[in-house]
């Protein structure tokens, strides 16, 4: 008996998607739930679980093409009387989610069957970076390699096993072509977007950082050992940033049509580099959470986004979004906003620099920030007052705790 492999359903405004990795080949047997096939959104990538065990009878969408909610990927070949369960979007896994709990047996050493296999992907990722098989720990279900395992390897210094031919030194002539993520090519079309139909300006400020790192050296350690997660600078950059929101609305605000529709919440979006792209989660409700919450969950979504399994709901909406390209050793950038919203903080480094104190010459560690703004909406006056705002929050970190 031959059913279906549709793609699921993966959320209300989500109807368009691209088939991602085939975990199976045809004539290949897949055990009922076991990862079949990736499909990736313009949000996120999930896979989808075999709705019953059997064997693949058909690959109707390849990897790379398009295709839509509902509709017929693939076919299964079951056996009469196997009652197949339809696959849900509660039931697609993010990418790299460990499969469902089994039920608790004594751990058995794997098999020769078990030998790690490579997919596809993994394989033109080894052989384009000269990655022998061996140094690859597979972590895919089944034993089978991923891409991701093969990109674990290539963060470390591998000598390649069989360097190409080249005279003399250098990168060499070669060439590669890698097929753009349907992730990478909405992030490209949006931010494409915001340039042509938003008025973007962006203003600059200096904060003094003394205090904040003061805070940190002094209490960071018990507030790890309360709270088990480190105090970082996020958190303080988030709550200035809603109290900065709630004194100019306009930059919490986004144009609809002839109208401006005003936010009277902050669902402030987190910019993480993913082990699939830059991803904004959103940490909802925001101006409502405590440093702690704050710190747990941007911890939360770094690790899930590192390894893709963040869900669909976690990345859409958002009122106001903060990008720290610091981490990377940005110094200054223009970030560019993410429509329909009205603005975004850009955070850089932390150098120590000679700045005047009092009349004297000190050295303070000092942070360039930006805030990018639709000058439809925002006038320059709030723009500037607004990011005046978190300066002088953050340089006296009371005001985050008193709400002045």
């Amino acid at each position: 008996m031959n059913i279906d492999i549709k793609v699921p359903d993966l959320g209300e405004s989500i109807s368009d998607v691209e088939v991602g990795e085939w975990f199976r080949e045809v004539g290949e047997r897949v055990e009922k739930d076991d990862p079949l096939v990736e499909i990736e959104s313009e949000k996120a990538t999930v896979e989808v679980p075999a709705p019953a065990t059997g064997t693949v009878g058909s690959i109707i969408k390849s990897t790379g093409k398009p295709a839509k909610i509902g509709e017929v990927i693939g076919t299964l070949i079951v056996e009469e009387g196997v009652q197949a369960e339809p696959v849900t979007a509660e039931s697609a896994q993010p990418v790299d989610a460990a499969p469902p709990a089994a039920q608790p047996s004594a751990p058995s050493p794997p098999s020769k069957a078990e030998a790690p296999r490579v997919m596809p992907a993994a394989q033109r990722m080894m052989e384009q970076h000269h990655v022998a098989a061996e140094k690859v720990q597979p972590t895919g279900p089944g034993q089978r390699v991923l891409k991701e395992d093969v990109a674990r390897v290539l963060d470390q210094p591998v000598a390649p096993t069989s360097p190409p031919q080249q005279s003399g030194e250098g990168m060499g002539r070669t060439e590669r072509v890698e097929r753009m993520t349907l992730l990478r090519r909405t992030t490209a079309k949006r931010l494409v977007q915001a340039q042509h139909e938003s008025a973007i300006l962006t203003t600059f400020n200096e904060i003094d950082m003394h205090r904040v790192k003061s805070v940190r050296a002094e209490l960071g350690k018990a507030f790890e050992a309360k709270y088990g997660v480190r105090l970082g600078f996020m958190s303080f950059f988030v709550r200035a940033s809603c109290e900065s929101l709630r004194d100019f609305p306009q930059i919490n605000a986004y144009i609809q049509d002839d109208t401006i529709v005003f936010h009277d919440y902050c669902d402030v979006g987190v910019a993480i580099g993913g082990g699939k792209g830059l991803v904004v989660p959103i940490l909802r409700n925001a101006d409502q959470l405590s440093f702690a919450e704050i710190e747990k969950r941007i911890a939360d979504f770094a690790k899930r986004a590192n390894d893709s399994t963040l869900g669909v709901d976690e990345l859409q909406g958002g009122t106001f979004t903060i990008s720290n390209g610091g981490v990377y050793g940005s110094m200054l950038s223009t970030p560019i906003i993410n429509p329909p919203q009205s603005g975004i903080l850009g955070l850089h480094a932390i150098k120590d620099r000679a700045v005047v104190v009092g009349g004297e010459i000190v050295v303070r560690p000092v942070m360039y920030v930006a805030l990018s703004y639709d000058h439809r909406i925002v006038d320059g006056r709030e723009a500037v007052s607004f990011l005046k705002g978190i300066k002088e929050r953050i340089e006296h970190p009371a005001r985050l705790l008193l709400e002045v």
